[in-house]
């Protein structure tokens, strides 16, 4: 099971290191929103879900359906509504080096509240595999630049995602990762709907269904059956099956996924300093897998 774990871990990591290039296409050639296309793509995968868990809908108390809300909040609105609006206040490269120390922010909440001390190899691990990130995101032209407003709004986007995966951590032993999944899309698209119904962007809802650009369906079909209804039920079931810091240290791969997609799909170059990141990256990962824990 655990290798199958690994496995799938890996593909969810395909799924949302390419998913960028997807969300592209929909923002710059279609005029979708950031927020139009997270709330339609959760919306896609809830349905897909709905339909696989239809006999069960409310959760077993009203506890537990609050802890539902929070995983929609975290794991979906607050988490992408606050990177792309961190977007606009500080560089990209700033960005997405603060949204993947998500899996340290994770290890620092499990250390305190289940009082777990990880090993030395876990820690060291998750240093070199960040380090890698770094090297990635900055092997082109950004430069790292203290912004304020929007570093902080980053690392909000990477502390809702850490609280995410101490939430579900409690839900796993009592509910289906398809169940759990399903409920996360419910409440991130309840979460989000008042921001695009705000937005002063007209919907553009009606591409999607314009057979002459089918690029527009194409890539929701992509963002919401594969990066999201597969490739969450995936992610739940891998952190119950690995733990939740195991599996986060494969967040560290995203960077990496979507810098080889880049270089395949849209022929960017890959710089000496990207290559330093993909090693430590995958080397990293490696160094922490035999993670334990040792109780105080």
């Amino acid at each position: 099971m655990k290798i199958l774990a690994n496995i799938g871990a890996i593909l969810v990591m395909v799924a949302w290191g390419t998913s960028f290039l997807s969300s592209k296409v929909l923002m710059v050639n279609g005029g979708f929103s950031p927020v139009e296309v997270f709330v339609y793509r959760f919306i896609f995968a809830y349905c897909i879900l709905l339909a696989m868990t239809c006999k069960k809908i409310k959760a077993n108390n009203l506890k537990d359906e609050f802890l539902f809300l929070i995983c929609g909040l975290c794991a979906g609105s607050i988490y992408f509504v606050a990177e792309n609006y961190a977007l606009e206040y500080t560089t990209t490269g700033n960005v997405s080096l603060l949204v993947s120390i998500s899996p340290i922010f994770t290890t620092i909440l499990m250390a305190f509240i289940y009082r777990f001390m990880p090993k030395p190899n876990v820690i060291i691990g998750s240093i070199v595999a960040f380090i890698g990130v770094a090297c990635i995101i900055f092997s082109g032209d950004e430069e790292f630049e203290i912004n304020p407003l929007g570093d902080m709004i980053a690392l909000s986007a990477s502390i809702s995602w850490a609280i995410y995966t101490i939430v579900v951590k409690s839900l796993t032993p009592i509910y289906s990762s398809l169940f759990i999944s399903r409920k996360m899309f419910f409440y991130g698209v309840i979460t989000a709907l008042p921001l695009l119904l705000i937005q002063d962007q007209p919907l553009r809802l009606w591409l999607i269904f314009d057979f002459n650009q089918p690029e527009f369906m194409l890539n929701f079909l992509f963002l919401g059956l594969f990066c999201s209804a597969f490739a969450y039920l995936v992610w739940n079931e891998a952190m119950k099956i690995l733990g939740p810091i195991k599996a986060n240290n494969y967040l560290y791969m995203q960077p990496l996924i979507t810098l080889i997609a880049g270089y395949f799909i849209l022929d960017e170059r890959i710089f000496f300093l990207g290559y330093l990141g993909c090693f430590l990256i995958i080397g990293g990962i490696i160094f922490s897998e035999k993670i334990q824990f040792k109780t105080r």
